[in-house]
């Protein structure tokens, strides 16, 4: 993972809850705060844990466990803080149509809930990480603005795109301030690659077992795809953003087919990858790819990691973790 350099404080500190921290943004999200002398209030589910015992004796690191659809537990974490990070969703694109109705109430309903919380607490202000890969939909261009039409067709991005509503709302009659990141296909160290979730991390960890990758449609389907430091390099300066926009579209601003990442995986690897390919899926646009000039012209950032740089580091990353994880079970 990066190692976060403290920079010279031009800023007061921070008191952050991060919603969602013990996942693949929030810890990295997580360690970038404390490097730069932030407190940060890390919120995970039930049984969790602390990230490691580095984060559980940080002076400045605080691990809270709870429900996040629980307004009890919502409660105690915003106590005393002044920023919170909204990481969480309980869905996935491809599995929320299956189930709208829990779509809703465990995201939307949520974040009502704790937009409701947060105005009792006096926060100071909410940034949430919305989806820039389904809450356009289809696009009528490419690069897609920020002014881009919002059709989404699926509940995922429909209730991404309910909150961000919800947000302006908020705003509008709280004085609650926010922003939202519209988010491309993150990856990079860290990620897991047993989980049904992000491409890039289900294709290396398919390869790295020897296994086949499962292609649906022909491998043309185009997406944006952004290293995780790019990502966290971006939510810093969010902190103190107090400019007019508040919605900013997060990317490379460079499209990649999906045959085109199983390529670029196989030079990272060393090998090539049986692949099977299926029929497309309803939900899958053909082609997303995010303009990000407002997110450079507004808060001065732009993307740093190229995409095969960050796909190298990515698998040297995991192999050194396998090869890490086998030789404990030999010891053992």
């Amino acid at each position: 993972m990066k190692n976060y350099v403290v920079a010279k404080q031009s800023t007061v500190p921070r008191r952050c809850l991060v919603l969602g921290g013990r996942g693949f943004i929030g810890s990295h999200l997580t360690r970038a705060l404390l490097a730069q002398g932030h407190e940060v209030r890390c919120f995970g589910r039930y049984g969790s844990g602390a990230l490691d015992n580095e984060l559980a004796n940080h002076p400045n690191y605080d691990h809270f466990e709870g429900d996040f659809n629980s307004a009890a537990d919502l409660a105690r974490a915003l106590e005393g803080m002044d920023t919170c990070f909204h990481l969480v969703s309980t869905t996935l694109p491809k599995s929320s149509n299956a189930d709208p109705l829990f779509d809703v109430e465990s995201n939307v309903l949520g974040t009502v809930r704790l937009l409701t919380l947060a105005v009792k607490a006096r926060l100071r202000k909410v940034v949430f990480v919305s989806s820039g890969g389904t809450v356009y939909g289809i696009p009528e261009s490419v690069p897609i603005h920020e002014t881009h039409p919002t059709d989404p067709v699926c509940s995922y991005g429909i209730a991404k795109l309910a909150i961000e509503k919800y947000l302006a709302l908020f705003h509008a009659q709280h004085g609650l301030d926010y922003a939202v990141l519209r988010l491309a296909n993150p990856y990079g160290e860290g990620q897991r690659i047993e989980s049904s979730q992000g491409a890039v991390a289900v294709f290396l960890g398919k390869m790295l077992r020897g296994e086949p990758v499962e292609v649906w449609g022909d491998g043309s389907v185009i997406r944006d795809y952004i290293h995780i430091d790019d990502v966290v390099d971006v939510l810093l300066p969010v902190l103190e953003y107090q400019g007019p926009e508040r919605v900013f579209n997060i990317g490379s601003g460079r499209g990649h087919s999906i045959n085109e990442v199983l390529d670029t995986l196989e030079r990272a690897v060393g090998s090539d990858v049986a692949r099977r390919y299926r029929p497309g899926r309803s939900f899958d646009v053909p082609e997303s790819v995010l303009s990000i000039e407002r997110a450079r012209r507004a808060l001065g950032w732009s993307p740093k990691v190229d995409f095969e740089q960050g796909i190298e580091r990515f698998a040297s990353w995991m192999k050194a973790q396998l090869a890490e994880q086998l030789e404990q079970v030999e010891r053992a």
